[in-house]
């Protein structure tokens, strides 16, 4: 056993945010220097090149310890750098709570929601935190080293692009000097922060790039890539650097989702938007230029959408007084005449002036035409300004919002709202400015949708070879046509969800589902009107079956948005766009579309990373709430998890763990979670979906007794078995597949605990006595035939001919006696369908009464037929008469 390390009491802890880079420990090392004696904390773990330089270079200068090692008791001052926010910082959680704790800040970063207050705190707005320390070092006389130099050099070098990024100040270009007077090896710092790209990070580049989009929010261009990554990106930052600088690019958000987080590293050149703002928002921090996030257990196309809110929000508060105003605005002195006033608004064609203080210019308040002219129809007109006017101090920012300009215009029924910057009138907003804002805002929301200004932005290619050489003639033909009768009637028509991920997976083509931008009945009617099919209609959701002489059919469906009332409920359904219906369905594999019109015919539209998805076998939800408000699309991310061989996201999995945790499984009702179930037990190997149901521990929702056991597990397989060797003799049968491992499921559980799980789940009548009466009858006679084995061909048909197939597949694949299914095998293959030839006519020719003794007569018939007897129909009418005359009944 190693031995426990030993505990030490600092008075003073210095600590900086988690994955710290070298602007971070280069200001811890100056605060070090600047408290003697102190502990410095790393919270987290460094980048890679960070952590083995300090290991193998530089880690002696600094006074590190454990966390774990610390007793944080006697500890009076905390010392943070490079960050002042509370959600950063790692280790110290217990420390900030202790009353009457000093806390000094030191830090470069503009102010946050969640930062902390402390003690002391100095800020300035330096391209490195490292910057301020060394001013205070050189301030206090303090020697610093050339190693010391070296590591501190490294953060301002680092964190100002090598004083290429416009955060840098000549503070930092001072300080820097300094450092290396003191003796910075500059070689050193080339090598860490002058970075060549290895392999991986090249790869990594490309997908970022490949993935990239272009938005234009109120023509400001966003440039934003969201990808998924199978492991962790070591200096992702430096790679969204580069991409940067080698695409010219003002503004640029990189989203990658590892594990079950999402890092977002933002680049920004642009004055409308500060990165560092938008990020804080989630939960991260940074510049005006540069900054950083982690959003845990939200899905990638969420936390892409929700960037894209805060963008449009900020981008929005920043613009919209400059572009609602009027300028410049039209004014008068309080001092001078309603005549005077009258003229100005005839000469400029305006309704209101603004009313100024004669002596400081001050705005008092406004004088509408209205007012001005019924004074000078009452030759008042000499009268001052001052007498009349309507008074109001209210005004509005260059940096306001619409919720602000709409309060004074609306609520308090301004007529104008001035706009003013640094007490000087730029320029006045009247309610006919923010009314056409407001109408033409209107208009560019309705066509969002389409323009994907304020949302996702669809990543799209050509798949139309994939069309031609997947598809046979009859489906090619099937979707030109589709497409032809959409331009005839002027709307937009994809084929969508799982035909669109079979035909990427390169599986059997099913269903044919079509969406149409606008009314899909009405378009179901033209089109079977052409083509001669029959249609049956679903008025309440708008859609639609095409169905074709020979039984083809084609789910033709309005584009539709849903939402739900209440957790489990059915959705409300309304009639919406392609983006907004395919942002309602459950998986990123099933949101992909294929245009169908003949301009972009085989134009796949992608706006939620299917497609990658897809290619890296992975189950994604969209929505985090996607499990509360419907939770059956857990029961299917197991069955397409199953189904492809896909591996549920990290994401996804938590957020399936934390609906079960909130029970949200248990305000489903019975028939939607057995029709989900009948899906799963439907599938090829269902044992994988069972197994994954019960990690969740979705088992016991259904019923808290069920446990998945080895011998359930066994059992499993061999129906597998079964009913692979049944399907490859009899491939033209028809049976429910799924009831035969929903028997084997509930094998084993008292009547008691099946009636419970049969009630649980609403089983129809017929099914529940197959469930409950049947295959308990089927699991005593396995248990009688194994006991009486070996026996007759008479006893083993007697005993199985009243069961349906899925019972005798059941049986089957229950017992374990290798003779016994050998027995049950051939009564299946060649017993099963032996009946007499002859019926109730030819036995009553004999001469017999009708009675009861033809059953009897019948059935003996089928017991020498069992032995290889009575071939004809004449031998059983021969057998017939001597039953009949050695019985005395003729």
């Amino acid at each position: 056993m190693p031995p426990k390390k030993q505990e030490i009491s600092p008075k003073t802890v210095i600590t900086s945010h988690v994955n710290s880079d070298f602007d971070a420990i280069g200001a811890m090392l100056a605060a070090q220097k600047l408290y003697p004696e102190s502990v410095i904390i790393f919270p987290g773990s460094q980048e890679k090149n960070l952590r083995d330089f300090f290991v193998h270079s530089m880690g002696y200068l600094f006074n590190m310890a454990d966390p774990a090692t610390i007793d944080l008791s006697n500890t009076q001052r905390l010392v943070i750098v490079d960050t002042r926010q509370k959600s950063r910082l790692s280790g110290v959680e217990q420390l900030l709570e202790k009353p009457n704790l000093i806390i000094d800040i030191y830090d470069h970063h503009p102010s946050f929601p969640d930062e902390i207050k402390g003690t002391y705190d100095l800020s300035k707005p330096y391209g490195a935190t490292t910057t301020i320390m060394c001013e205070l070092l050189r301030e206090k006389k303090i020697s610093i080293s050339s190693d010391e130099a070296t590591v501190m050099a490294l953060g301002i070098y680092e964190d100002t692009g090598n004083f290429t990024y416009a955060s840098t100040t000549r503070a930092d270009f001072e300080q820097a000097g300094f450092l290396i007077s003191c003796g910075a090896c500059l070689s050193t710092i080339s090598s860490l922060v002058v970075k060549e790209m290895k392999t991986e990070q090249v790869t990594w580049l490309n997908e970022l790039i490949n993935e990239m989009t272009t938005i234009a929010v109120n023509g400001i261009q966003i440039h934003l890539s969201a990808i998924a990554a199978s492991h962790y990106i070591p200096d992702l930052a430096s790679i969204v650097q580069k991409i940067v600088r080698m695409e010219n690019i003002d503004c640029f958000f990189a989203l990658v989702l590892m594990g079950s987080k999402v890092h977002i590293i933002a680049r920004n050149r642009l004055h409308e938007l500060d990165v560092g703002k938008i990020l804080g928002s989630l939960g991260g921090g940074g510049h005006f230029y540069a900054a950083s996030a982690k959003v845990e257990n939200q899905t990638l196309p969420q936390v892409e959408m929700r960037l894209m809110e805060l963008i449009e929000q900020q981008i929005r508060r920043v613009r919209v007084a400059k572009k609602l105003m009027s300028s410049p605005a039209i004014t008068i002195t309080a001092d001078q005449s309603c005549l005077e006033a009258r003229q100005q608004m005839i000469r400029y064609n305006v309704n209101t002036l603004l009313v100024l203080d004669s002596q400081s210019s001050e705005y008092l308040g406004y004088i509408t035409r209205h007012v001005a002219e019924k004074i000078v129809h009452h030759n008042l007109g000499d009268q001052p300004v001052v007498d009349y006017f309507e008074p109001d101090g209210q005004s509005v920012g260059l940096s306001c919002d619409l919720a602000e300009i709409e309060q004074k215009i609306i609520d308090l029924k301004q007529r104008v709202v001035p706009v003013i910057e640094n007490r000087v009138i730029v320029g006045v907003i009247t309610r006919t400015d923010l009314l056409n804002f407001l109408v033409e805002h209107n208009r560019e929301v309705v066509l969002s949708e389409k323009r994907d200004i304020a949302g996702l932005k669809p990543r799209t290619r050509y798949v139309g070879n994939r069309l031609k050489n997947h598809l046979n003639q009859r489906v090619r033909t099937l979707l030109s046509d589709i497409g032809n009768a959409g331009d005839s009637l002027g709307v937009e028509v994809f084929v969508v969800g799982g035909f669109v991920r079979d035909l990427m997976l390169e599986r059997p083509i099913e269903d044919v589902d079509v969406v149409v931008e606008g009314d899909g009945i009405t378009f179901a009617r033209y089109f079977a009107s052409m083509h001669h099919c029959r249609l049956h209609q679903h008025l309440k959701f708008n859609t639609a079956v095409i169905i074709f002489e020979d039984g083809f059919k084609v789910d033709v469906a309005s584009a539709r948005l849903e939402y739900y009332a209440t957790p489990a409920a059915l959705p409300v359904v309304e009639n919406s766009s392609i983006k907004m219906d395919l942002a309602r369905r459950d998986f990123t594999i099933n949101t992909l579309a294929i245009s169908l019109n003949t301009e972009t015919f085989g134009t796949l539209i992608d706006y939620f990373g299917g497609g990658r998805d897809i290619k890296d076998k992975i189950i994604r939800i969209i929505h985090n709430l996607s499990f509360i408000e419907d939770p059956t699309r857990i029961f299917r991310a197991i069955k397409f998890s199953n189904r492809f061989g896909f591996r549920i996201g990290k994401v996804t999995a938590n957020l399936i763990a934390n609906a079960l945790s909130v029970g949200a499984v248990k305000h489903l009702s019975g028939l939607r979670v057995l029709s989900e179930l009948k899906q799963i037990f439907g599938e090829d190997n269902p044992l994988p979906a069972l197994e994954t149901m019960a990690d969740y521990g979705l088992d016991k929702v259904i019923h808290h007794e069920l446990k998945l056991t080895d011998a359930t597990c066994a059992l499993f397989e061999s129906v597998g078995k079964t009913l692979a060797w049944h399907d490859l003799l009899y491939s033209d049968d028809v049976y429910p597949r799924w009831a035969v491992y929903f028997m084997a499921w509930l094998h084993g559980y008292t009547v008691k605990v099946s009636t419970q799980i049969a009630d649980r789940l609403m089983f129809p009548l017929k099914e529940r006595e197959l469930l409950l009466e049947q295959r308990i009858k089927a699991e005593q006679s396995i248990r009688l035939i194994e006991k009486s084995y070996p026996v007759s061909n008479q006893q083993m048909y007697w005993w199985l001919i009243y069961f349906k197939t899925e019972s005798l597949l059941f049986m089957l694949a229950l017992t374990k006696n290798e003779s016994v299914r050998k027995g049950i095998s051939h009564f299946y293959t060649h017993q099963r369908k032996i009946q007499p030839l002859i019926g109730g006519k030819e036995i009553k020719s004999v001469g017999i009464k009708p009675g009861p003794v033809y059953s009897r007569i019948l059935n003996k018939i089928i017991d020498e037929k069992l032995d290889g007897k009575l071939n004809t129909m004449e031998q059983e009418i021969e057998f017939a008469r001597h039953y009949a005359i050695e019985n005395n009944l003729i």
